[in-house]
C-alpha cells in the first residue's frame, strides 16, 4: 500500500514539475529532471527508503535556484547585469595605444560553410548594445560599415575557375582579401580591431591582416575543431576547415594553387608559424589534422586537458608557451562559439557536445585579457536560422558577454 501511495505521489510530482517547466521563461530540461528527483527524494524518503543519489545533486541544486523563473520575481532573465571594467582596465589592452579606440569590424560571411544565418550576427551583436557596452568598457569605439560581402564576392563568383576541394573559394578568397587589408590599416593605426563573423573562414582574412601588421604576433584558436585542413585534406571542402592550414607553409606552399587566394602570395606572404598558435577546447579533429598537429608539434588543450587539468590551468600553459620567448607579444585570440558546449550556445552550424561550460568559456576570454598581451580578437560562427528563438537568443546573448569580457569586462 505504501509503495502503491508513493507510486501515485510521484507521478502527481512528475505532472506538476513538467508543467512548471514548460511554463519557465528559461527552459532547461536538466533542472526539470532535477527539480523531479529532488521532489521524489523527498517522497521516497517519506516511505522509509533512502534515494540513490546523494548530496552532490543537492550542492547543484542549490547552486541553481536562481533559476527558478518567475514573471515578477529575480530569477535567471530577470536580474539586470551590470557592466563594470575591471580594476586593472587602464592596465590591460597595451599594444593599444592610449587613447584606446577598439575598432569594430562586421565580416558577415557565409560562404565558407554550408548554411545561410551567419552574416547577421554581426547586425544582431550591435542590436544587442554591444557599442554602448564598449563605451561603457573605457573604449573609444569606431564602428566600421560591415564589409559588403554580396557585392565583393558576387563579383568574384562570376570566375568558373572553381575548386571542388575548396568550396566557393573565389568569394572566400575576395572577402578574405578585403577584410585582411582592412585589418592591417586598423592595426597600423594603432586600433584594437573586434572582427564579427560570419563563419570562421574569415579566419584567412583576419589572420592575413594581422600577420601583415604585426608578424610576431601569437593566436590563441578556441575552437571545438581544429581547421588545420587544406583543400587536399578537406573531407568536406568547406573552408571554414582551412585557414590555419592555408595559412601554414608547412601545409599549402604556394597558396596560388588555390583560385582566389593569388594575393596571398603578393608582396611579403603572411605566415602563421605552427609554435605561434595555441588550441583550446578542440574535441573534433579530422584523422589529417591530428597527424598534422603532432608533426608540426602544435600546442594543444583539448577538452580532455581541460577536464583534466581545469581551465586555469590550461590558460597559464597556453599564455606561457606564446609569450615565453617574448613577453611583449600581441596577441590575436579567434573565438569560435562552438567550442561552447551546445547547452549553451545550439545556434551553431557544427555544434559537438561536450564543450566548455558558461564560466570556462568566459574566463577563456579574461584570463588572456588579464595579461595584457590581447591586440585583437574575433567571435565567429553563430547563426540564430539554426536553433528555435530561445536556442537563438542564448547564443547571441553568449557571443554578446564573450565579446565584452574580450574587451575587458572583469566580475571585479
Amino acid at each position: 500500500l505504501i509503495r502503491g501511495a508513493v507510486h501515485v505521489l510521484l507521478l502527481r510530482i512528475h505532472n506538476k514539475v513538467s508543467h512548471h517547466t514548460d511554463q519557465c521563461n528559461h527552459h532547461s530540461p536538466r533542472r526539470g529532471i532535477i527539480m523531479f528527483r529532488l521532489a521524489a527524494s523527498k517522497a521516497v524518503g517519506l516511505a522509509g527508503e533512502q534515494p540513490s543519489f546523494k548530496k552532490p545533486l543537492l550542492t547543484f541544486i542549490g547552486r541553481r535556484a536562481n533559476s527558478a523563473c518567475s514573471s515578477g520575481g529575480a530569477g535567471l532573465g530577470n536580474v539586470h547585469h551590470q557592466l563594470i571594467p575591471g580594476d586593472e582596465s587602464e592596465n590591460l589592452f597595451r599594444h593599444v595605444p592610449s587613447p584606446k579606440t577598439i575598432s569594430v569590424i562586421g565580416a558577415p560571411m557565409t560562404y565558407g560553410q554550408p548554411f545561410v544565418g551567419t552574416d547577421s550576427s554581426p547586425a544582431l551583436l550591435r542590436q544587442l548594445g554591444l557599442l554602448k557596452d564598449l563605451s561603457t568598457l573605457g573604449w573609444r569605439v569606431e564602428d566600421n560599415p560591415d564589409l559588403d560581402f554580396n557585392t565583393i564576392c558576387a563579383e568574384a563568383g562570376k570566375n568558373s575557375n572553381t575548386s571542388p576541394n575548396a568550396k566557393h573559394s573565389h568569394q572566400v578568397g575576395a572577402g578574405s582579401k578585403a577584410l585582411a587589408e582592412l585589418v592591417e590599416t586598423k592595426l597600423r593605426l594603432g586600433r584594437f580591431p573586434l572582427i564579427l563573423g560570419g563563419d570562421h573562414s574569415i579566419g584567412i582574412g583576419s589572420l592575413a591582416g594581422i600577420m601583415r601588421a604585426k608578424p610576431e604576433t601569437g593566436v590563441i584558436w578556441v575552437d571545438a575543431h581544429a581547421d588545420l585542413n587544406t583543400p587536399e585534406m578537406s573531407e568536406s571542402g568547406n573552408m571554414h576547415g582551412m585557414p590555419l592550414g592555408i595559412m601554414m607553409k608547412e601545409l599549402v606552399p604556394d597558396r596560388r594553387t588555390i583560385p582566389g587566394l593569388e594575393w596571398m602570395e603578393e608582396g611579403t606572404p603572411p605566415r602563421l608559424a605552427p609554435d605561434s598558435l595555441v588550441y583550446v577546447g578542440l574535441r573534433d579533429i579530422d584523422k589529417e589534422e591530428r597527424r598534422c598537429i603532432r608533426e608540426l608539434g602544435i600546442k594543444t588543450f583539448t577538452m580532455y586537458d581541460i577536464d583534466h587539468l581545469g581551465i586555469g590551468r590550461v590558460m597559464d600553459l597556453a599564455l606561457e608557451h606564446l609569450l615565453r620567448k617574448n613577453p611583449d607579444r600581441p596577441i590575436h585570440l579567434s573565438y569560435d562559439i562552438d567550442a561552447v558546449d551546445p547547452l549553451h550556445a545550439p545556434a551553431t552550424g557544427t555544434a559537438v557536445r561536450g564543450g566548455l561550460t558558461w564560466r570556462e568559456a568566459h574566463f577563456v576570454a579574461e584570463h588572456v585579457v588579464k595579461s595584457g598581451s590581447l591586440a585583437s580578437a574575433e567571435i565567429v560562427e553563430l547563426n540564430p536560422t539554426l536553433s528555435d528563438g530561445q536556442g537563438a537568443d542564448e547564443t547571441l546573448e553568449l557571443g554578446h558577454k564573450l565579446v565584452t569580457a574580450l574587451c575587458g569586462e572583469s566580475i571585479f
